[in-house]
């Protein structure tokens, strides 16, 4: 089966974040796992830009009401209604997280996976926890996050 591992990060993605999420999603992609966001823009567009960009696969939860509110590279657009109640879903979906940057809504994302005791690396994100991975690059952050899923369990 292959590893779906969550990126989160702000939709409002600086040029440094949005070309890291971007090789955080090649990087998913490169090793044959899939990319599970919110859908929106920013950091979740970049992650899945990269990973279409090697032919992967990328899921997007929506807090919408309509799938077509999915960045264009989301191949499977899974439609809540739930505004950012969807973190859950991104988080539970996930047996790791990656967390490029963020604001708020990455902050509700990384409580969530703390208290669910799925991996969490950061980039460059929120430091709350001595649980957080934080890593410098995205194939350090790839590399970490497939090891601590292909563990977890």
């Amino acid at each position: 089966m292959k590893l779906i591992i969550g990126v989160i990060g702000t939709a409002q993605a600086t040029k440094e974040e949005f070309e890291t999420a971007q090789e955080v999603g090649k990087e998913i992609a490169k090793r044959n796992g899939v990319v599970v966001c919110g859908g929106e823009g920013g950091v979740m567009e970049a992650a899945c830009r990269g990973a279409k960009s090697e032919d992967g696969l990328t899921i997007g939860i929506i807090p919408g009401y309509r799938g077509d509110e999915a960045n264009s590279y989301v191949d499977i657009p899974i439609v809540t209604g739930m505004s950012h109640a969807r973190n859950v879903i991104v988080v539970r979906s996930s047996k790791a997280i990656i967390a490029v940057g963020g604001s708020y809504g990455t902050l509700s994302e990384i409580a969530f996976a703390l208290k669910l005791g799925i991996p969490i690396i950061g980039i460059n994100t929120w430091e709350v926890s001595s649980e957080i991975k934080i890593v410098s690059s995205p194939k350090e952050a790839v590399d970490l996050a497939f090891d601590l899923a292909n563990n977890s369990d």
